[in-house]
Formats: structure tokens, sequence, C-alpha cells
């Protein structure tokens, strides 16, 4: 594969199914520098927004079997990433202890780092695959993506982005 960036589902499975014969699941589970990477692009796009009119919006779909080892650097990461046009999906495979993905998830309160930045906004989904082995896969993708609609406008509504209306067609 030439790139790393996936466009829609049927990118995302081909991304999929190409790494994952080369990929060996190991720890420790360090997904900040992932985030950082993926912030690069997002910060990218953002600038351009202002400069060229342009939108983008970047989603993260992490795998993993682990759990989170650099857990300080990663609700660093995601805070700092809360201002880009960016949403992490986190899906546990396995048995692991996911309790930490919960808490990055931030339903339950505004995420804040050790430095006592404030998340601007929720830009993170969990779901733990286990809970959907026995449904379909349309209920497992309903749920991976539920809240990124909301994550999206959130952040337009954030920059003051508002939609583009299509061009009325000609009589």
């Amino acid at each position: 594969m030439d790139s790393f960036i996936a466009l829609g589902v049927t990118g995302i499975l081909e991304a999929y199914q190409n790494c994952i014969r080369q990929v060996q699941l190991w720890g420790p589970t360090n997904i900040a520098p992932i985030i950082h990477h993926v912030a690069r692009f997002a910060q990218t796009a953002q600038a351009e927004e202002s400069t060229k009119g342009a939108a983008a919006y970047f989603i993260l779909l992490l795998l993993t079997d682990g759990v989170v080892t650099d857990m300080a650097e990663t609700v660093e990461a995601i805070v700092e990433a809360s201002r880009l046009p960016m949403s992490l999906i986190i899906v546990g495979i396995g048995n692991a202890d996911f309790k930490n993905m919960d808490f990055l998830d931030g339903d339950d309160g505004v995420l804040t780092s050790k430095s006592g930045k404030i998340s601007q906004r929720d830009i993170v989904q969990f779901v733990p695959f286990n809970k959907f082995v026995r449904s379909s896969m349309p209920e497992l993708a309903r749920h991976v993506l539920a809240e990124v609609p909301h994550q999206v406008v959130n952040y337009f509504q954030m920059m003051k982005i508002s939609p583009n209306h299509p061009p009325v067609p000609a009589s």
C-alpha cells in the first residue's frame, strides 16, 4: 500500500486486509504517537480552511488488543487534537481491561490533561469488539460510527464554519 490514507469504507477495508497480514500485535500499546501523526494532517487541513476554503475532517481508527501504556501522553494528545478536524475511534479487540478506553471516550465528563488543559470537544468513541462478536457487522458499524456526525458538526460549529448550500439547479 502506497498511502496511509484510506478513502471511504472500501478503502478502510482494503487497508485493513493489506495490513493485517503484516502486523504482529505486540506491546507496549502507545497511542499518543499515532494521534500526533494524524493531528499533523488535521492541522495542515485546518490551516487550509482559512486560506483555500477547503474543509477536511480526519477519522483515526485504532484497533487495539491491549491496555494503553502511555495514558498521560494519550490524554494530552487527545486534548490537543480536540481543537482539530479529527475524531478518534478505538476498537478494543480481545479480553484486555479496557477501562482506560472508557475514560478516554469522555462520555462521563470533560477530558483534562495532567497539565490542566481541557478538551474543547469529545472526539473519542470507544467500542469493545467483544460486545458485537455475535451481532451483525452493520450493528458494529453503527456503534463505531455513532458519535462521528455529532463530532463533525461540533467541530464546524466551534470553527464557525457554515455548511455550503448546494447550487440551485437552473430552471
